[in-house]
């Protein structure tokens, strides 16, 4: 099970001669064949741009001054009585 045998072929064969008739086949090849062609273009036309627009500043890292650790979460909070994050009760007049 899984696999394409012969029978299978002419069986889709058989329905794609009928879904597109028998003249119009060469036709629709031609055209899978062009379209497949500008879709390869633009994918490496895309590629090449890509490899364009890689400069020395994407591909280096910056050397920075070191971060100074940030203070702790208690020293940023102001201590009023309003504040939310030190109540003890919630709040109940949203």
């Amino acid at each position: 099970m899984g696999r394409i045998g012969p029978t299978e072929i002419i069986i889709v064969a058989v329905l794609i001669i009928l879904i597109f008739g028998w003249k119009k086949l060469p036709d629709a090849a031609r055209s899978l064949g062009r379209s497949a062609r500008v879709f390869k273009s633009e994918v490496d036309e895309m590629k090449k741009e890509s490899e364009a627009a890689k400069s020395d500043a994407s591909t280096t890292t910056v050397k920075g001054e070191p971060i100074e650790p940030a203070s702790s979460v208690d020293r940023a909070i102001p201590t009023t009585e309003g504040n939310a994050v030190r109540e003890n009760a919630p709040r109940t007049d949203n």
